[in-house]
């Protein structure tokens, strides 16, 4: 792997690439070294990343069978092992953390699925996971879902750092800086000196939008349509930049940044190319701005390393990212339908997968 085009993506372009993977090998066997060598400067976790690694790994049985001597539950069980695991990486993570002053360093455990829309659920699961983890590089992952919007704002208002997770609309995506901005604000009225130590990412959804919206587009079949494809998602992620610039510029902002506190970064997630005709860089390379992170598999962090293009794409074009949106609209597609759709798919995947993991160790245990 070479190191330099990650390392650049952040020295020269200001954006962060974290990995998108979590597993017991990377810490027990050092591969989390070569990881940071190479640049990555975060990690993120979710539950269809645990289900992987806990029944694909043999090192989690003699603490699975621990857990369940000591007389924990299933559940118990698979809190146990991934805090085990986030522990791990966030002390590895933690001089990235301190060397970077907070900016950097952080890895995302994700509050349980199960709790999508339940508002006061998501709120108290948060306080308990940054409780029982007890690390400043800690970013609680909680769905961008309607419920849980008063959700962000409580939690950061109580001081802990969030990654909001599933956003895969504009509407949505204002909705989330808003509640962060509302957030802070109470924190700097309740305890100004901590508003500084607070970060939060919002992880904005990029190549589901465009398998959706494709498979959409191709059943138009008309020419217009067809000249679509594979520009949804980049040109509303392009949007999207602009609108955290226009919110994190304004006079509200203003007052809270003069107390030193962080932006909400825009996260682009859902990185690696679905359709085999998009180069594999594809979402990596035309998303580059500065205060923004990107999250990659394993595959689309290697392909980057090798091949991938530094250069501030993010804000190129803005006008055209505008026209491509008018002209989806003009064709018939309604992004804030697919936006509700791939969210309620993205909670059912997760609690599937959640659940899927649950049904292992239950039998695991017989």
């Amino acid at each position: 792997m070479t190191a330099n085009r990650l390392s650049e993506l952040f020295n020269i372009a200001g954006q962060s690439p974290w990995l998108d993977n979590l597993k017991r090998e990377y810490i027990v066997n050092g591969d989390f070294a070569r990881v940071l060598a190479s640049g990555i400067r975060g990690l993120t976790s979710n539950p269809t990343i645990f289900q992987k690694a806990i029944q694909g790994s043999a090192l989690y049985d003699e603490q699975f069978e621990r857990a369940i001597s000591r007389g924990l539950t299933i559940e118990e069980t698979y809190w146990d092992l991934v805090v085990s695991d986030i522990v791990g990486a966030l002390d590895i993570f933690a001089p990235l953390y301190i060397s970077s002053s907070g900016l950097d360093g952080f890895v995302s455990v994700e509050v349980s699925p199960a709790l999508a829309h339940d508002m006061s659920g998501t709120v108290a699961a948060a306080q308990d996971l940054h409780d029982r983890i007890a690390r400043p590089n800690v970013m609680i992952k909680v769905p961008a879902t309607q419920a849980c919007i008063p959700a962000i704002e409580e939690i950061i208002s109580r001081g802990i750092n969030v990654n909001v997770t599933l956003i895969f609309g504009l509407d949505r995506y204002q909705q989330v800086m808003d509640a962060y901005i509302r957030g802070m604000q109470k924190l700097a009225k309740s305890n100004p000196a901590k508003a500084q130590d607070v970060a939060s990412v919002a992880s904005f959804f990029i190549s589901r939008v465009d398998s959706e919206i494709d498979k959409r587009l191709e059943g138009i079949g008309s020419d217009e349509a067809l000249s679509l494809r594979g520009k949804a998602a980049i040109a509303q992620a392009k949007v999207a930049y602009q609108m955290f610039e226009r919110t994190f510029s304004g006079v509200t902002w203003r007052s809270l940044a003069k107390i030193g506190a962080q932006v909400q970064r825009p996260l682009w997630a859902s990185t690696s190319t679905k359709n085999p005709a998009y180069p594999d860089t594809m979402y990596v390379d035309e998303l580059i701005g500065a205060h923004s992170v990107n999250t990659l598999p394993d595959a689309t962090m290697d392909a980057f390393s090798d091949h991938g293009a530094i250069a501030e794409t993010i804000t190129r074009d803005v006008e055209g990212a505008h026209h491509v949106l008018a002209t989806l609209h003009h064709v018939g597609i309604d992004m804030t339908a697919i936006a509700d759709q791939l969210e309620s798919e993205g909670v059912m995947s997760f609690q599937q997968s959640f659940n899927d993991l649950l049904a292992v160790l239950h039998a695991k245990r017989k």
